[in-house]
This record gives C-alpha cells, sequence and structure tokens, in this order.
C-alpha cells in the first residue's frame, strides 16, 4: 500500500517537516506532489520518532502547510549507472546536463557506497604518473591513495586540477584508466573552464564531469562526492577501470553541510561546523582504495581551499588525520609567477616509498626524494639567515644553496601549464640540479648512485622546459643556462 501525506506541519527555508509518518529511514527518497501538478524530490535529514525533516532539491519556493502531498520512495538516493557515462556531464545530483538525452541505466547503485572491509584492503602501490615534477618525484601519487591539495582562495589550483585530469596516466593501463572529475559550488565561468578545458585537449572521452553550481541547491552540494565515488566504484569494480577522482573543492562541501546542520538546529562544533565533519568526511575518503579480488582501484585527490589560508582550520585538519599525505600550494611562490605553486617542505606522500624505485619508476628514485628535500630545508636555512646578517655575508656553501634555491623552483618547481614531462626527466633534472651543489654536501645518497648521476663537469650541465610538442605554449618555451 503507498501512502501519500497531506500537507506539512512546517516549512524551514529549504527544509519541510511532516508529523505521524510510520516507518521513514534517515537518508530515504521522497516525491512532493503539489497541487499545481509539479514535483520536487527530497531526502529526508533527520527522524524524530514519528517526525521526519525533508530537504527540498528544488527548494520550498510556492509551498504551503497544505498545497503539497508527500510520497516515500522507500529507498535511499540511487545513481544510474551504465558504461555510457564515460565522457558525460552531469549535476551535482547525477541529471546529465551535456544535452546528450539520459542514460540508459543498466545499474542503479546507492549513492553512499558500501563500506570497504579493512581486511580485503590491498596496500596501494603503483604509482600514477601526472607529468608534473615536484608531485611524481618529491610526493608521488600511489594508485589506490587519497591525497588531497591544499590551497588558498584565488591561487592555481583549478588549473592544477585540469592538468592532472589531461596528464595523468598509468603505465600499462591504456584505455582501463579514466577519470571521475566533481566541481563542487563553482560559478558559472570555472564550470564552462573545466568543460571546455577537457573537451579541448580530447580527454572528456574518459571523463565523467559532476558539475553542482553556485545557484544549484545547496543539498545538491553535498550528494555531489557521493555521486562521483559510485560512478567511479562502479567503473572500477565492474568494469575493472583504474579511476582517479578529483573532488574540488571539499570546503565547499563543507561548508553546504554547515548551513544545513544549522538550519536542522544542530549544536555547532569548531568554526560552526558541526560535529559530526570528521566522520562525514571520512566516509568520503575512506573510498578510495583497492580491493582484494577486484582488478580496478580509486584514487583520490581531494582539493579544499584553505580559509585565510589557515591549515590548522578544521577542514584540512581534519582532512590531513583521514589521508595519506598532502600537496601544499604556497602564496609567494604564487606572487613570484611559480607554477604549480607547490610548496615542497610541507608536502608529501605517505605512500610513495612502496611505490616508486626499480620495478616502479627508477632505481635513484627515493636517494634523489631524500636529497632534493633535505638540499631544499638548507635553502630555506640559508634564506633565513641572509634575512638577518644579509646576503654578502653568508659562508661560500651557503651561497651555493641561496643559488640551488633559484634554479630548484625556476626549473623545477616551476614548469609549463602545458609541459607533461616523463618520470625519467624529472628525475635527471633533479640530479642536475643536486650536481650544482658540491659532492660533499650530498650526504643522503650512496657512493654508487652518485657515481652514476652526479656530473662532475658543472660546465656540461644545462637546464631546460620539456614542454609537450602538441602542447606549446609561452610558459613552455624552452629555457637554457650554462
Amino acid at each position: 500500500m503507498i501512502l501519500d501525506y497531506v500537507g506539512v506541519k512546517e516549512i524551514n527555508g529549504s527544509l519541510i517537516v511532516l508529523d505521524d509518518v510510520e516507518n521513514a529511514s534517515y537518508e530515504e527518497m521522497v516525491d512532493i506532489r503539489l497541487d499545481d501538478g509539479s514535483i520536487r524530490h527530497g531526502r529526508i535529514v533527520q527522524t524524530q520518532g514519528k517526525r521526519c525533516v525533508v530537504q527540498v532539491f528544488e527548494g520550498t519556493k510556492g509551498m504551503s502547510l497544505d498545497n503539497a502531498r508527500t510520497r516515500l520512495k522507500g529507498h535511499p538516493m540511487e545513481l544510474a549507472l551504465s558504461p555510457e557515462i564515460m565522457g558525460r556531464v552531469f549535476n551535482g545530483s547525477g541529471t546529465p546536463i551535456d544535452g546528450l538525452g539520459d542514460i540508459y541505466p543498466t545499474h542503479k547503485a546507492n549513492i553512499n557506497g558500501t563500506p570497504i572491509n579493512p581486511v580485503s584492503r590491498i596496500y596501494p602501490q603503483n604509482y600514477i604518473n601526472t607529468g608534473i615534477s615536484t608531485i611524481d618525484t618529491l610526493m608521488t601519487l600511489i594508485r589506490g591513495q587519497k591525497l588531497p591539495i591544499f590551497s588558498g582562495s584565488g591561487m592555481k589550483h583549478n588549473e592544477l586540477a585540469v592538468q592532472i585530469v589531461r596528464q595523468a596516466q598509468i603505465a600499462g593501463a591504456g584505455n582501463k584508466f579514466g577519470i571521475v572529475f566533481a566541481a563542487m559550488g563553482v560559478k558559472n565561468d570555472v564550470a564552462e573552464y573545466f568543460r571546455k578545458s577537457f573537451d579541448e585537449s580530447g580527454v572528456l572521452e574518459r571523463v565523467v564531469m559532476f558539475l553542482n553550481l553556485a545557484n544549484d541547491p545547496i543539498i545538491e552540494r553535498i550528494l555531489t562526492p557521493r555521486c562521483a565515488l559510485t560512478a567511479a566504484e562502479y567503473l572500477a569494480y565492474q568494469h575493472n577501470m583504474h579511476i582517479l577522482v578529483i573532488l574540488t573543492d571539499m570546503t565547499t562541501y563543507a561548508e553546504a553541510m554547515r548551513e544545513v546542520s544549522s538550519s536542522k538546529g544542530e549544536i555547532p562544533s569548531r568554526k560552526g561546523y558541526p560535529g559530526y565533519l570528521y566522520s562525514e568526511l571520512a566516509t568520503i575518503y575512506e573510498r578510495a582504495g583497492i580491493i582484494k579480488g577486484a582488478k580496478g582501484s580509486v584514487t583520490q585527490i581531494p582539493i579544499l581551499t584553505m580559509p585565510n589560508d589557515d591549515i590548522t582550520h578544521p577542514i584540512p585538519d581534519l582532512t590531513g588525520y583521514i589521508t595519506e599525505g598532502q600537496i601544499t600550494l604556497d602564496r609567494s611562490l604564487n606572487g613570484q609567477g611559480i607554477y604549480p605553486p607547490i610548496n615542497v617542505l610541507p608536502s608529501l606522500s605517505r605512500l610513495m616509498k612502496d611505490g616508486i624505485g626499480e620495478g616502479f619508476t627508477r632505481a635513484d628514485h627515493s636517494a634523489l626524494s631524500n636529497q632534493l628535500f633535505a638540499a631544499y630545508a638548507k635553502v630555506m636555512d640559508a634564506r633565513s639567515l641572509a634575512s638577518v646578517i644579509g646576503e654578502e655575508e653568508l659562508s661560500p656553501i651557503d651561497k651555493k644553496y641561496i643559488e640551488f634555491g633559484k634554479l630548484f623552483e625556476a626549473y623545477f618547481v616551476n614548469q609549463g601549464y602545458n609541459e607533461n614531462r616523463t618520470i625519467e626527466q624529472s628525475l635527471d633534472l633533479g640530479w642536475k640540479l643536486l650536481s650544482t651543489l658540491p659532492r660533499e654536501e650530498l650526504d643522503r645518497v650512496d657512493d654508487a648512485i652518485l657515481d652514476k648521476y652526479y656530473i662532475e663537469d658543472k660546465d656540461s650541465i644545462v637546464f631546460e622546459t620539456f614542454a609537450s610538442s602538441e602542447k606549446k605554449d609561452d610558459d613552455s618555451d624552452d629555457n637554457d643556462i650554462a
């Protein structure tokens, strides 16, 4: 027997309250039919005995206490899925918005997913090449990992996200590698930038896009990452694909949660966010991984803008507890025109040690990475000292580190928006940079590796960029210095 509940008890913003509802479930979907024949959709966001609170996707404009009939659908929100979702663009709740028609589903899945049994998880290995030297060499992205990007308002995280989508690849994966891209709370021009960039670069056919605009319903923003991950899990575990999920911006997702929590009258926690922010973020981030017996995998790069560039803010703080490292963008590097403005020292990938080296990248990768970190840390020390006593008063070795830092930022960190460097090019460039320092300063590398890669003839060291032949632009012209 199907019941329709006539009228509502209360309307508060986009929320409606129903009384005397039997067998309502948390996150159950509902249809709301108005007297004019229009149908709106909602989701139960709170239950208290026979009273339930429903979040209306399309808003409550035009609704009154007695002109609505509500019907419970008996299941949580489900996403229609089929192999043809590749190359398609959807809104935040999974409805196609690219004008190519509806999806004819072969499968429907609960967007909340199913928890992965920790015993069935396989330790992530095998790196994903992004073509970006700092990421591939110093904070390597491992297949099955969750590695967030910590950015700030107005910085180049959108451009970096597009470059990663355009260039990311797994050796030997071929057409079994795909990307699910979800944007939350973005303006129309940013959404168009994403669509146009993917289309013009020819990668849209391997991308599934979910776009939630700033003027879309708040509840849709909360659903967007879940819809994206549901699509990713379908492609990974039912079609044996390796899927990279990019979620931007998780800050707008958390702010949407705060708004919904406030409208429900919940007691706020840090900075006004709900006390369950940690567990909600965990339900998203922990959907990355490799499962025993599955041929596919899900890798995540969540992007979040830190309010006031504060890394101790609840969103980056809690994200850091859940994820396996971070890539941190730096505003001072961004102000110097360095792209991507990745601050190397606070960035790390906790899983890279088991996904690099012989058989994965190159045997010298780990030693090179350790030495570059150590050398750049000494650059920061030398710069701090120079700010006190002046660069002229530095010792000869401190001056060499200052020069190394300039070269490192100009040629290793900095690379063109269209530069796609192979891992070999990035590693070789790292050795060229280290070879500008005296050999005795490289104390984190074995002599055997130094004998093979250290360049004794300083006059032969030439630094250059490695722009893709098809995608050269003004930022990626070859630059040589002796």
